[in-house]
């Protein structure tokens, strides 16, 4: 049967098709506005193009914040948002951005470590594009749910094969904008690889201590719950492990694999003589077994096929009903506390005290809501 269209037709479809260009594009450019963080007094922001003029006035340049106690001390780096769609990450980092006290040392927060990661998210994988907390005030605070990589718009194209510099090593193109892929960093290389550079810098011009890498892995990965250390930092790592797993918080303790490169344990640990540490929480919207992919379960970890696969015993995490995120965030913040206690006990000279950080059952209890400034 053939059928003619009309003008009217025509023009209805093309009107149509606008709207949804429009929709879609406002959508996505919506996710290059930067979430709202309220620092904590005593924080001052600087940007991370401070430390390297090569990423100045590009997307690629992130918020710093450094916090210095009255009483002299070592230099700590919380990194968050390393991977955007892993939120326990930096949402830990905001706690401590919006809370902490510094009463010795100097502490540094990188809440969005790779910002143009921030400006997009993987829409094949059928995540949302925000999470929200409703506060107590009734208020609500809203972060993006990125991608784990740079965004094309700022690296592209991607080559067959990454081949990481210096070691060499060989993976799939796409990871040459994965942040956590690129250290130890090249200073004229693509914008992925000028922000491992960048953030290295930090570590090595401000003689930073202890540096963190907040990450969360799906519940079926072998590394999850777990604590990766660089071998100047396993001996801190097993002290703080042994510590958690007295105050019934177990971590798996993992040493950084020498022939696995590009990731921030491994680099930071080899580049400079920082402690690195590189911690993993399990976070199913990450994982292949999972159901239905939205706001939810980013927050609540809740999902009938990760409850199926558990009661088979395919997790390597804990997971009875759920793994929400105030959990998540909860052995983050908890970890990184314990780590500094145990810092002051072996060297007085480069401890760090922060007060004023939530501990882990209030944040399980009270949610992360309870303790997320109003920005009304």
């Amino acid at each position: 049967m053939n059928i003619k269209g009309t003008r009217k037709t025509a023009i209805f479809l093309l009107t149509v098709a606008l709207l949804v260009m429009y929709v879609t594009g406002r959508n996505f450019l919506a996710m290059r506005q930067p979430d709202v963080v309220i620092p904590a007094d005593g924080f001052e922001k600087r940007m991370l193009s401070d430390w390297f003029q090569g990423i100045g006035n590009t997307p690629a340049d992130t918020p710093v914040f450094i916090q210095e106690g009255q009483e002299p001390g070592g230099t700590v780096l919380i990194l968050g948002g390393t991977h955007p769609n892993e939120p326990a990450g930096y949402i830990a980092a905001v706690l401590f951005l919006e809370r902490a006290q510094v009463q010795k040392g100097r502490l540094i927060v990188i809440p969005f470590a790779n910002n143009t990661a921030f400006t997009h998210n993987s829409p094949q994988e059928g995540y949302p594009q925000y999470i929200r907390f409703l506060l107590p005030d009734g208020s609500v605070r809203t972060f993006r749910y990125g991608s784990r990589d740079t965004n094309p718009v700022y690296q592209w194209p991607d080559p067959d094969i990454y081949v990481h510099e210096p070691s060499g090593q060989r993976l799939a193109g796409s990871e040459m904008r994965n942040l956590n892929r690129a250290y130890p960093g090249q200073p004229h290389g693509v914008i992925t690889q000028r922000i491992a550079f960048a953030i290295l810098e930090l570590i090595r011009k401000e003689d930073v201590d202890l540096a963190f890498d907040l990450h969360e892995a799906s519940p079926e990965y072998p590394v999850v719950n777990a604590i990766v250390a660089h071998e100047k930092s396993l001996e801190l790592g097993a002290m703080a492990a042994m510590d958690l797993e007295g105050r019934g918080i177990p971590f798996r303790l993992e040493p950084s694999p020498r022939n696995l490169r590009g990731l921030s344990h491994r680099e930071w640990g080899d580049h400079t003589d920082v402690m690195a540490i590189l911690m993993e929480t399990g976070n199913p919207i990450q994982g292949r077994l999972r159901g239905r992919t939205n706001e939810a379960l980013a927050l609540t970890g809740k999902d009938k096929f990760y409850q199926k696969a558990a009661k088979l015993g395919s997790l390597f995490i804990p997971y009875e009903d759920d793994q929400p995120i105030a959990l998540r965030t909860a052995r983050h913040v908890t970890a990184i506390m314990t780590f500094l206690e145990m810092l002051g006990f072996i060297s007085e000279e480069k401890s760090v005290i922060v007060n004023n950080i939530p501990d882990y059952n209030d944040i399980i209890d009270k949610g992360i809501e309870a303790f997320l400034l109003s920005i009304s």
